[in-house]
């Protein structure tokens, strides 16, 4: 009962609060702590539930997106009678106040921006966590035009990008750059964006993919924060999306980005936006939205030649102070055609295989066997179409039908296993395995991980995915 009645004690809560403060400031750092953590305070606490205001509602939102968790899990440590933790908006009396932390462009020129956005001009790319949809890829510090190997498949695109970085005035606008999967268009993004970081910083540049601005606007939608979220988008000098084709068949999402486009275009402003085909190609895009895109200037990448992925692999080599012989150099640019990122990647499995064997030589005989499962891989060349199609042929159903929203055993169990095999057979990433369902990435990490726990629990459904496995390698 004395314990009971120190927690319930406001000056005990306050003082609580301030260790609190304390570590947070120490975990997020001073400046991210000063704007979003710090002009926090306590309402009350009754029944076991803390209540904590913010000054606006989107501080609300973002406190709760990004911090809540961690605030929360220090509170049930520092104090076992909390089990709930509350964020709500404080009415403030005076408007001087009511507009003090509403202007999210302020925001975001003067601090850290929290994992779900990239900003430039004096901020920090912070990202955190991890298989949040609202986490990206942060800045490459590597992805910059000094390394970027040019050649004849990718020198116009570069030079667009160089172009466009270079300038203080808005050139091409839009610029569309498009290319398959792993042949330098993030490269090229994130290049940008550091050449304008380190040469014109007085530029607020935002950079981010498609899937965060889509779950950032669902979540405007969501907490009724639509205004600042207008505000977050088209006060800035530089937009930058990356794999526009996430915003396929999202309607009211592809609305709001033709109005934040429209608006940012009048006010002189340069967007860059990236995506896996040409505008014209892209399935489930308004036309409106299309002609847009297609307004500027369009650059493709194509796939790499032999002798650019030769020059690639040289240069990668240098950079990692690796010395590779001219056939395995040639061998691998002959054997790994598909993209950049598989080539880089085979080079630093060998070049880690070399270092933790005290330094031992790299041959073509070492790469061929340290590389085995990737070249099994590229010499099957499985498609997660082929998957597909033979998974729903096994179990009597229609591709279209797997690719369906619909969730009845019969097709969610095949669902679950084709994605399995995509994951198991072929070099594509989650969310690009995940697009291929017209689902995210972490619904195809629960499918891997509920096939992985089948096959050790059903002796048949092992046998079946065996079964389409050797279909699948022949």
């Amino acid at each position: 009962m004395a314990e009971e009645a120190i927690y319930s004690d406001d000056m005990a809560i306050n003082d609580q609060w301030n260790e609190i403060c304390g570590q947070l400031k120490m975990e997020f750092g001073e400046t991210a702590f000063d704007s979003w953590l710090k002009p926090l305070s306590i309402n009350s606490f009754d029944n076991g539930v803390m209540r904590i205001c913010a000054p606006t509602a989107f501080m609300k939102n973002w406190v709760i997106a990004h911090y809540s968790e961690r605030i929360h899990r220090i509170w049930e440590r520092k104090n076992p009678n909390i089990k709930q933790v509350q964020f709500i908006v404080q009415n403030l009396s005076s408007s001087a106040n009511n507009n003090q932390d509403t202007s999210l462009l302020k925001k975001i020129k003067a601090t850290p921006t929290p994992q779900s956005l990239y900003s430039l001009n004096n901020v920090a790319n912070n990202y955190g966590g991890e298989d949040d949809l609202y986490i990206s890829y942060k800045l490459n510090p590597a992805y910059t035009f000094e390394n970027f190997v040019v050649g004849k498949t990718n020198e116009f695109a570069y030079a667009a990008a160089r172009k466009v970085a270079e300038s203080k005035n808005v050139s091409f606008n839009p610029l569309f750059l498009y290319s398959g999967v792993g042949l330098g268009k993030t490269h090229l993004m994130h290049a940008i964006a550091h050449y304008i970081q380190d040469n014109d910083p007085s530029r607020t540049v935002v950079y981010l993919s498609a899937e965060q601005f889509l779950f950032k606007f669902v979540n405007a939608l969501r907490y009724k924060d639509t205004d600042a979220f207008k505000e977050q988008f088209r006060s800035v000098d530089v937009l930058m999306i990356d794999d526009v084709q996430f915003l396929a068949n999202k309607a009211k999402t592809q609305d709001e980005f033709f109005y934040t486009f429209n608006s940012l275009i009048e006010s002189g402003k340069q967007i860059i936006l990236s995506a896996d085909k040409s505008p014209n190609d892209l399935d489930g895009i308004e036309a409106r939205l299309k002609s847009r895109l297609n307004s500027g200037l369009v650059a493709d990448i194509m796939p790499t030649d032999f002798e650019l992925r030769l020059g690639i692999l040289r240069k990668k080599a240098e950079q990692l102070g690796v010395q590779l012989p001219d056939n395995v150099v040639e061998f691998l640019a002959q054997k790994i055609s598909s993209n950049i990122r598989e080539l880089e990647g085979s080079l630093k499995r060998i070049a880690a295989h070399s270092l933790l064997l005290s330094g031992h030589e790299i041959t073509l005989d070492m790469t061929q066997d340290v590389l085995k499962d990737m070249l099994r891989s590229i010499d099957r060349k499985t498609t997660i179409d082929e998957i597909q199609k033979k998974v729903a042929e096994y179990f009597n159903i229609s591709v279209k039908e797997m690719q369906s929203s619909r969730r009845a055993r019969n097709v969610a169990r095949p669902r679950q296993i084709a994605m399995y095999l995509a994951k198991q057979l072929t070099s594509r990433s989650l969310p690009e395995i995940g697009r291929k369902f017209d689902r995210d990435h972490t619904t195809v990490m629960h499918a891997v991980r509920k096939v992985e726990e089948l096959v050790v629990e059903d002796v048949s459904m092992a046998e079946s995915i065996d079964a389409l496995r050797r279909s699948l390698e022949c």
